[in-house]
């Protein structure tokens, strides 16, 4: 039988994966007594660790989240993956500073194995010119906007001036300088590395995008509001129609899909590129991508390493098809 605190991160390994567990299928996964499992559970618990127990014929347990971080758990290849999104991602001057701080942390834990490993692979992360760089976003504004989108409250801000002549934005720019604005905010995308707010004016009555590191939000919020439907239904088609300046329908790719990751949306926007990422809550966002073929694009979004929903179009369901089948004979090809 394992020793008390090696079952306790076998058991804590096993609840972090998002789905309900059975006492029995706990038992039997630690090969330990439900009893056992149950003592577990309580420890863990101390621990500072919310696990909800699930009601119903068989019973069951889900971790879920808490007011606090509890300590956390990660296998070989999850500590790597995340040691080297930190390392790409410190080019972000939103989160460069807390990402660069969550790495020396992490690496300081790591078994000299896991260390050398990440060691051993050299990635620097290098800023853009800075003609291309995008403009530093404050952090506590980017979370103050995703409160009140999913709060659905009204919102007012302040709306700095633009930072230079010859930029193309889809905002009106008369007195955006000094005005106080106040909008229904719907959805926070992001476009070639920029963070934008669409909203809904409630002075100009009419749709807007506004650049979120030009927002700064006033307190309080206002009252909550009933969600409009953006035109053409979709906030992709209308942030690409808004920057490229056609009705919605065209796009600069032949093929062009539209997903929901398993991911929240601060980690998929570095390796986007030119496609649109729409948060849907803390670890959900919408991403709408462009690629040469349909195959090209299912591949792509493979990349994340996430579980995907595919919105459509069907042809990208159909290369994900084809590819799950090219993939598992190639798993089962002879040696």
């Amino acid at each position: 039988m394992q020793k008390t605190s090696a079952r306790l991160l076998a058991l804590l390994s096993l609840l972090q994966t998002p789905r309900d567990w059975s006492g029995d299928d706990l038992s039997a996964r630690l090969s330990v007594t439900p009893r056992t499992v149950r003592r577990d559970i309580d420890r863990l618990r101390e621990l500072g660790y919310r696990i909800t127990t699930v009601k119903g014929p068989a019973g069951g347990y889900r971790l879920d989240a808490g007011t606090h971080m509890p300590p956390m758990v990660f296998d070989d290849g999850q500590a790597v993956a995340l040691a080297v999104a930190l390392r790409t991602v410190t080019a972000d001057a939103t989160v460069a500073e807390d990402a660069a701080r969550a790495l020396a942390t992490l690496r300081q834990v790591m078994p000299p194995r896991l260390r050398r490993r990440i060691d051993s692979l050299r990635v620097t992360a290098v800023r853009p010119p800075e003609t291309f760089a995008a403009p530093q976003l404050d952090g506590e504004t980017l979370r103050e906007l995703s409160r009140v989108i999913q709060a659905r409250e009204e919102l007012r801000f302040a709306y700095a001036p633009v930072p230079g002549p010859g930029t193309a934005e889809a905002d009106d720019r008369a007195g955006a300088a000094t005005a106080v604005r106040r909008v229904q905010p719907h959805h926070l995308v992001t476009w070639a590395h920029r963070w934008y707010l669409v909203a809904w004016d409630l002075d100009r009555e009419d749709w807007r995008i506004f650049r979120a590191d030009r927002v700064r939000p006033r307190t309080p919020t206002g009252p909550r509001f009933a969600a409009r439907e953006v035109p053409g239904g979709s906030v992709s088609a209308f942030v690409t129609s808004r920057f490229r300046g056609n009705d919605g329908t065209s796009t600069d790719w032949p093929c062009q899909g539209e997903v929901i990751l398993h991911l929240p949306a601060a980690d998929v926007v570095p390796f986007a590129g030119d496609g649109i990422v729409e948060e849907l809550g803390p670890r959900r966002c919408r991403l709408t991508l462009g690629s040469w073929s349909w195959t090209g694009l299912a591949s792509a979004l493979g990349f994340f390493g996430a579980d995907i929903e595919v919105v459509g179009p069907p042809e990208l369901r159909t290369a994900f098809a084809e590819l799950a089948a090219r993939y598992a004979r190639a798993a089962n090809a002879p040696e």
